[in-house]
């Protein structure tokens, strides 16, 4: 659809309107997560749907057809939709969050992707694992790039790749947009959680990108920008992963309080549900999950203040918001096995949905964005000597 063909004067869904259809998604997600499971990628059927929903557009430029909304909204629909199929969620995420990115490129970027057609979905791969090569108008990509989560359902890519000086020494980390018909898929996605993710590798031989096509991720600049893409790159990538999920964790709850309050002890007889010890694992495992919540809403909620007034989110705030967005992995991961030890040896059966939720946040929980140990030592760094790790807050000289 073309943005011609949209009505000038659509009404734009709230926020409380895209998460109640993003919730009511989730009993469908939830029983054909095995499906997508097996499948080892999300249905066509089921993207078609986010579409329907709206969700790709919440983040797009309005310019291409979308929103711009305040990237909290996309962060509250992931969470739901996170509770039904992680897979399903995973991808939203990623295919979702690049429509965000085209605020940071020229309008060329925005035209050669959606000038036809704005429900085009971009794929990715960002780590800097290939070789970029600088050329008159450009760059030269070669290598294999991993984990292109949703990669069957991308008609373009970001890449992500290392900019160096004239000593080899990097200085930026670049991301760079390439048509489908410039990469191979590999088909290597093997893996014990959120196999449903299709995120599959990249091959790229001597591919030729312009430059306005490719931009900084370290960059961080906000004149002339609407509110919604005023925040750094990396914080709402970050966040981005850390909702979605925050949304496994809250499924794991669902399916726990749901299996406790029926089933019965084999041992005594007594029903499970008035278990102390059932009872503190599952409020400990709530809490920590709210605990979550309420900091990514603060952090979003400080951050918005900040850019409204035109200014730009401090390195001082930044350095520290990113390591409560990655220990968001953790404490989540923490909270889903606190029940799962509480589900004995029915808990291992792949019947009960309650193991794919535990194998999909230790999976989701691995991804580079929720390393709490680094960021950790990097915040801890920053606070006693004022060092910033490189490559992440900056480009280097």
């Amino acid at each position: 659809m073309s943005v011609a063909q949209r009505k000038i004067e659509e009404v734009i869904p709230s926020s409380d309107e895209l998460v109640a259809r993003a919730v009511a998604l989730v009993p469908e997600l939830r029983a054909r997560a095995d499906e997508v499971e097996k499948l080892r990628r999300v249905p066509d059927d089921i993207v078609a749907k986010f579409k329907e929903a709206g969700f790709f557009r919440i983040l797009q430029p309005k310019k291409w057809g979308g929103w711009e909304m305040n990237p909290i909204v996309f962060m509250r629909v992931l969470r739901e939709l996170g509770r039904g199929c992680c897979a399903s969620a995973w991808i939203m995420m990623i295919l979702g969050v690049h429509n965000w990115e085209f605020a940071m490129m020229d309008d060329k970027a925005g035209q050669d992707v959606w000038g036809k057609d704005n429900e085009t979905i971009i794929a990715s791969s960002y780590p800097p694992v290939g070789t970029l090569t600088e050329v008159e108008g450009g760059y030269v990509l070669n290598g294999r790039w991993p984990t292109s989560s949703g990669t069957d359902h991308g008609v373009w890519a970001f890449i992500g790749a290392l900019k160096r000086n004239d000593k080899g020494i990097p200085i930026d980390r670049l991301s760079l947009l390439i048509p489908k018909s410039d990469y191979e898929v590999i088909d290597d996605w093997h893996v014990f959680g959120l196999a449903g993710t299709g995120s599959k590798s990249l091959m790229i031989k001597d591919v030729f990108v312009p430059e306005h096509r490719a931009h900084s991720m370290l960059e961080y600049e906000i004149e002339g920008k609407p509110l919604g893409y005023r925040f750094p790159f990396a914080m709402i990538f970050y966040s981005s992963v850390s909702s979605v999920i925050l949304g496994f964790a809250q499924g794991a709850i669902d399916v726990f309080i749901e299996q406790m309050q029926v089933r019965t002890d084999n041992g005594s007889g007594f029903k499970t549900m008035l278990s102390p010890y059932v009872k503190d694992r599952l409020a400990n495992a709530v809490a920590k999950v709210r605990s979550c919540r309420a900091r990514m809403e603060y952090m979003m909620s400080e951050c918005t203040k900040i850019v409204e007034n035109g200014e730009k989110v401090s390195v001082d705030d930044r350095i520290q918001y990113m390591l409560d967005m990655a220990r968001i992995g953790r404490e989540c991961e923490e909270a889903v096995l606190l029940l799962y030890k509480c589900t004995g040896a029915r808990g291992i059966y792949n019947s009960n949905p309650i193991q794919r939720y535990l194998r999909d946040i230790l999976a989701g929980a691995n991804h580079i964005t929720q390393d709490a140990d680094n960021n950790a030592g990097w915040l801890g760094g920053y606070l006693l000597s004022g060092d910033l790790p490189p490559l992440l807050y900056g480009k280097s000289e």
